[in-house]
């Protein structure tokens, strides 16, 4: 998924990230959303509702947010992880006004230097309200930045661990750019 050529409200976009750390690694730290605070600079923190106390298929959640110009909105969620299939696809949908509205994808793939980590949102709806407020903050610009930090934050994270990906056997350590 690629940005949308010249538009930039919001529809879909994707953004990906090459990582030093197993797919389960990284699926881990993503599906645990109750640590997405950590990683996203939109999202303040994350609670699982229902009785839901882990990342599989159904559980729920509400997500606390904050963003927008200087910071000044905030904002709450109630989502569904539709997919939790470990070392691979991470996803969930939140709701607005009761309908299932952006779909949020994490995907995981081995490569030489670790894991490409693609961070994907699509819109399924929003009220015309929120398209209003889109366009003049440019949203999908915000979208792309906060996709772009909270990878990078994971990486950090994931990183700073002990890897557990194998060393090169001759001691070398793999370079990412």
């Amino acid at each position: 998924m690629r940005s949308t050529g010249g538009r930039w409200w919001l529809r879909q976009d994707s953004r990906e990230l090459i990582i030093n750390a197993s797919r389960e690694r990284l699926y881990d730290l993503v599906a645990d959303l109750t640590r997405m605070g950590q990683w996203s600079p939109e999202c303040r923190h994350v609670e699982w509702t229902d009785g839901a106390v882990e990342p599989v298929e159904g559980a729920t959640f509400i997500g606390h947010n904050r963003g927008g110009p200087w910071n000044l909105m905030r904002w709450s969620r109630r989502g569904r992880v539709l997919a939790a299939d470990r070392g691979r696809r991470f996803a969930f949908i939140t709701e607005e006004g009761g309908r299932e509205s952006t779909l949020w994808t994490y995907r995981f793939e081995p490569t030489s230097g670790g894991t490409r980590v693609i961070e994907s949102y699509e819109v399924k709806w929003i009220p015309a309200w929120a398209r209003m407020v889109d366009v003049p903050t440019n949203r999908h610009r915000e979208l792309r930045e906060s996709m772009a930090h909270t990878l990078h934050q994971l990486k950090t994270t994931a990183e700073a661990a002990p890897t557990d990906l194998p060393r090169p056997a001759d001691g070398a350590t793999a370079r990412l750019d």
